[in-house]
């Protein structure tokens, strides 16, 4: 059943697969392991979907493996999701910063790349940079939470 629910969503030039991608988020909110037998399509699927109301719920997914895995002691997912799925969502959510997003899209990347940036010390300072750059420009949206991220990155360097 989810394989077929994951399908319709990387029809990504289907608008029903916007549809698919709530649904999607939905299961995910409430039982986020349904999704470890798929991970491997899920996060080398996510750089192909383009439509704003796809993109949102798959970057909020990634917000949920990136909590599972780092702030939760009993995960879910950290056992299964190896380095390449890691590289896959954070390849994403970079994308999904840089591009012209809508600013809850952003807001789930930045704070997916903060988590996932607990392990790879690459990512910490990338995105700071990104941050630095693009505040002036932002909504205020982006600017609070681009403000609560870098504090965390600062907190985390000491």
């Amino acid at each position: 059943m989810l394989s077929s629910l994951l399908e319709i969503v990387f029809e990504v030039d289907d608008k029903i697969s916007c549809r698919a991608a709530w649904v999607l988020e939905f299961v995910c909110g409430a039982k986020l392991e349904v999704l470890t037998p798929y991970l491997e399509f899920f996060t080398s699927q996510l750089k192909k979907v383009h439509l704003d109301s796809a993109v949102r719920p798959l970057a909020k997914i990634c917000e949920y493996i990136a909590v599972d895995c780092y702030n939760n002691k009993l995960s879910i997912l950290k056992l299964p999701l190896i380095n390449i799925y890691k590289e896959h969502i954070i390849e994403a959510c970079f994308d999904w910063l840089i591009n012209d997003e809508k600013i809850a899209v952003k807001a789930y990347a930045m704070h997916t790349l903060f988590l996932f940036g607990k392990e790879f010390e690459w990512i910490h300072p990338e995105l700071k940079i990104i941050l630095e750059k693009d505040y002036e420009s932002q909504s205020s949206g982006y600017k609070a939470r681009a403000r609560k991220i870098m504090g965390w990155m600062d907190r985390n360097e000491q």
